[in-house]
């Protein structure tokens, strides 16, 4: 039985004139679960995470459980230096989440016998499942198959959300069946349906999201034509949603809908004036 599956929803964080937008953030989360996602994940790359402090980061999370049941929230947590994140995993896991997800250290590139302590030790003091996050192009080191499957042998280790961009390890690890996969790259999303994920983490999920869940749905029913009229229909938007770096886009799509303040931290800048009107397009 997997633990996690379906279209989570990789979370931005509102903000309003410099400070966290919270009762933006409660609206959005109670949006985005009417709409059928299975999950939220806060305090992630898609969170602007790393422009936040720890305090504020621990303000989101109790905003969000608010008004999301535990079970289908999952707190990032990330950083790289090793003390301190054990410090701040204890407090997350004073709040009831269903998980972390954790990607490695960056600008480290620590050695795969590194990964696999840096790992290990946050399994060990993980109350809550952990979700790996396999993203080199952003921690600049990647996670060996051979590492992920010593790692999948960790009782609390139970999930990857996959942007290794190599298909060879994602099929290796949905025939292993010890993680359940979740692409984190929406362009991959029916590609890794088909080959027996169990779903994604999407920042581009924010919009359309019913049509992501339906999408999910087609293909565990076998359904594979539909799938894929869906999928190349939301092709645009994903396409859009990443055009400039993640999570401009999607916070000015939100705008539009009237969600949140069309608002980053600095270094993120807003959505350049030639997006903006390829996004209007696009939700016309």
């Amino acid at each position: 039985m997997p633990v996690f599956s379906g279209i989570w929803v990789a979370l931005v964080t509102p903000f309003n004139e410099g400070a966290v937008d919270y009762p933006a953030l409660r609206r959005l989360a109670r949006h985005l679960l009417d709409e059928g996602a299975a999950g939220l994940v806060a305090c992630g790359t898609t969170g602007e995470a790393a422009a936040l402090s720890t305090d504020e980061q621990l303000a989101v999370l109790d905003a969000l459980l608010e008004v999301v049941p535990g079970e289908r929230l999952v707190m990032g947590l990330a950083g790289n230096n090793l003390a301190e994140l054990l410090s701040f995993q204890r407090e997350v896991q004073r709040r009831p989440i269903a998980g972390v997800l954790v990607p490695a250290p960056y600008y480290i590139r620590p050695s795969q016998q590194g990964l696999l302590a840096w790992f290990g030790a946050i399994a060990d003091a993980s109350s809550v499942p952990v979700i790996l996050y396999d993203i080199p192009y952003r921690t600049g080191v990647r996670l060996e198959l051979a590492t992920l499957r010593q790692l999948a042998r960790h009782p609390r280790v139970v999930a990857i959300k996959d942007c290794g961009g190599n298909p060879e390890t994602t099929l290796a690890l949905i025939a292993d069946g010890e993680l359940d996969v979740l692409t984190g790259e929406d362009g991959q999303i029916f590609t890794t349906l088909c080959m027996g994920g169990r779903g994604a983490i999407a920042a581009s999920a924010h919009i359309r999201t019913r049509d992501f869940v339906r999408l999910a749905d087609c293909v565990a029913r076998g359904e594979l034509e539909a799938a894929r009229g869906i999928f190349q229909s939301l092709q645009p938007l994903i396409r859009l949603a990443f055009a400039e770096p993640n999570p401009a886009p999607v916070k000015s799509l939100l705008a539009f809908e009237g969600l949140i303040r069309d608002e980053l931290r600095s270094p993120m800048q807003c959505s350049s004036a030639g997006l903006l009107q390829a996004l209007r397009t696009e939700l016309a």
